[in-house]
């Protein structure tokens, strides 16, 4: 099998891939659901979905700083890395012990684009299949849900110290869109570090959410928002169905309903 991933790299296969490590957490719950558990070998310590993978798969390091030589003893037939998510030079490093396999996801047509490649590479084609119909015909739904819903204006934080934000040329950043959320940093590119005293200037800011991943946000951060921002409505979200792709896409719709509710 001959294929180019989603950064156009082409990956030639022998066979399928039955020994999978999987450098990205969204991904490896992706692969649970394919049916794939038994060919999972090697996963990152932020692989927490399914919970049990950390107990019957090594772990091999984190996203950004990875353990090759654990890797080398595994010896996958394939690894799994995302063009955000991993680095350049661990796409190289591991591209010298086996196929490598780059996602690329910034819509969900990307997502979905993925979710059809896993399906030719591990012989999971009907599946792949069932779970984007799922994941299209959900959207459909939500979309005819927030037709008629106003457009607020927001602000999605996923970091403190420095604060940070999802913008423009983000994942995040299309699911908002898709929400009728419009990012108040849309003019900026990926990830900026932002200074919050000059939310209190924005008084068109509708919500501020703040992400529960990367960084864990608490209530006490809500708090310590609204005393800058003088009481903007703050609140937390659920940072996975904002920034994971793959399967998880299948319930983010009705998370998505059931935060509308909230605003």
């Amino acid at each position: 099998m001959i294929l180019k991933d989603q950064i156009g790299n082409t990956i030639k296969l022998n066979s399928i891939p039955k020994r999978i490590v999987s450098l990205v957490p969204s991904q490896t719950e992706l692969l649970f659901d394919l049916g794939l558990e038994d060919s999972v070998i090697g996963i990152t310590k932020f692989c927490v979905h399914p919970i049990h993978f950390k107990k019957t798969k090594q772990v091999v390091g984190g996203t950004k700083q990875i353990n090759l030589d654990k890797i080398k003893v595994l010896n996958p037939d394939i690894i799994l890395c995302n063009k955000e998510e991993n680095t350049e030079a661990i796409v190289k490093a591991c591209q010298d012990i086996c196929p490598v396999h780059v996602s690329d996801i910034i819509t969900i047509d990307d997502c979905l684009d993925m979710i059809t490649q896993y399906g030719q590479i591990f012989e999971k084609k009907v599946v792949a299949q069932q779970l984007n119909n799922t994941i299209a015909s959900n959207l459909k739904q939500f979309q005819e849900f927030i037709k008629d819903k106003p457009t607020l204006k927001v602000a999605y934080f996923i970091w403190k110290k420095p604060w940070m934000v999802a913008a423009n040329g983000t994942f995040i950043n299309h699911l908002l869109q898709i929400n009728k959320l419009e990012n108040s940093y849309a003019n900026q590119n990926r990830y900026p570090e932002v200074d919050i005293v000059k939310l209190k200037e924005d008084n068109n800011l509708d919500v501020i959410l703040l992400s529960s991943e990367p960084y864990p946000f608490t209530e006490t951060h809500i708090q310590e928002i609204k005393s800058i921002t003088n009481q903007t409505k703050t609140i937390l979200v659920d940072g996975e169905y904002f920034s994971w792709y793959g399967s998880r896409l299948s319930d983010a719709f009705i998370y998505f309903k059931k935060l509308r509710d909230q605003f």
